[in-house]
């Protein structure tokens, strides 16, 4: 196979991947407003001293987990049906795996040693990658600029002494990386449904 060739194959197989996975943006919006909420709740909570510092983390914490044990059940174990296995989902879906994975570790981190004015730095770069290799697996580049916005806020908390700030970085790194690219690919989402609906109408 000529270097030629072998270009032409990966070329198609990207074109392939874009076609293949479609997304509505609807699991960055409830992702990046959690993340939002929670770090304006424990901003608020700082000011108030009404519970422990991390109360609204340990609970989103346990929410997480138990999301995550459950996909893996029915993924793993009850066999959960898909529409078509491709390359693109499964790459999207080692992604996920791998994420979570690693979120757990820093989480655990910061619990055993880890400062959590590093540590969230630390997870709002993790949030960068992700975003990063997402929007680039589904050619969306407004969660391409999110990454880059995201890790640019999480450098600046990296330097940051008070944990208050850091929080509001962390809001708006998910309100930069999450919610704004969520909402616009539900728009770009339902657009091109109601074209298609449209087309299929006209029988086109």
């Amino acid at each position: 196979m000529s270097e030629y060739e072998s270009l032409q194959i990966i070329q198609q197989m990207i074109n392939t991947a874009k076609q293949e996975q479609k997304n509505d943006g609807k699991g960055w919006i409830i992702w990046g407003w959690m993340l939002f909420l929670v770090s304006v709740f424990t901003v608020i909570n700082l000011n108030f001293r009404w519970f422990h510092v991390f109360i609204f983390w340990n609970l989103f914490g346990l929410f997480t987990l138990i999301a995550f044990m459950v996909d893996l059940f029915q993924t793993f174990i009850l066999k959960k049906k898909q529409r078509v296995k491709t390359y693109t989902n499964e790459i999207i879906r080692k992604l996920n795996i791998g994420f979570f994975i690693s979120l757990m570790f820093i989480i655990v981190s910061m619990n055993v040693g880890i400062s959590p004015l590093k540590g969230f730095p630390l997870l709002m770069s993790l949030y960068g990658f992700w975003i990063l290799i997402y929007g680039t697996l589904l050619d969306f580049k407004p969660s391409v600029v999110g990454a880059y916005a995201t890790w640019a806020l999480a450098f600046i908390a990296l330097f940051q002494t008070d944990f208050k700030v850091v929080m509001m970085l962390h809001g708006a790194a998910a309100f930069f990386g999450y919610i704004i690219p969520g909402h616009l690919a539900n728009k770009k989402f339902k657009e091109v449904a109601a074209r298609k609906s449209f087309n299929n109408e006209r029988g086109v």
